[in-house]
């Protein structure tokens, strides 16, 4: 079955996956005991042996080959649980750590936000209308203009304007 395996032949991996795929599941499963776990230990080892079937040197016979992958995926697996675990407290920690200097920010900005609000009502009408097109509503220059059936020199004007009274008010 080994040489037939080698040589690609797919009813003889079918073979060796019907032989031996609970076995290598149940040891698994002994090792892991989660079984959604040991399904995927047992299928990423048959089909790594697909996989690599040309270089697989097997000396001990296709079970001791297949239960000495067993141990393998399932140190891997503990292996990586135990490094995500601890990337997982990283975070968690510096997330914590973040919210709580973030909510000073937050605090900071809305008062910010607040106060442009404050100054963009002391604009005059048009003035506020053509700012708040620009920044808020993220139209062009030539929109704007068009929109307002004014010349794009006016807009640039207006908005140039109400730039230099919001820095004066927010100063």
């Amino acid at each position: 079955m080994i040489a037939s395996l080698k040589q690609g032949d797919h009813f003889a991996m079918e073979q060796i996956f019907n032989l031996y795929w609970e076995a290598i599941f149940d040891a698994a499963f002994k090792k892991i005991g989660d079984e959604n776990v040991a399904q995927d230990i047992t299928q990423e080892i048959f089909i790594s042996l697909w996989e690599n079937r040309e270089q697989v040197i097997i000396s001990g016979g296709l079970a001791a080959y297949l239960h000495g992958a067993v141990k393998f995926k399932v140190i891997n697996h503990f292996r990586n649980t135990t490094v995500k675990d601890g990337h997982k407290a990283e975070l968690a920690t510096l997330m914590n750590q973040q919210y709580a200097d973030s909510a000073d920010d937050l605090l900071i900005l809305k008062d910010a936000q607040q106060k442009v609000e404050e100054a963009l009502m002391q604009l005059p009408e048009r003035m506020r209308l053509v700012v708040t097109m620009s920044r808020k509503q993220e139209k062009s220059i030539k929109e704007i203009a068009s929109e307002l059936n004014v010349s794009v020199q006016t807009v640039k004007n207006q908005i140039t304007s109400a730039m230099k009274l919001l820095k004066k008010s927010l100063s």
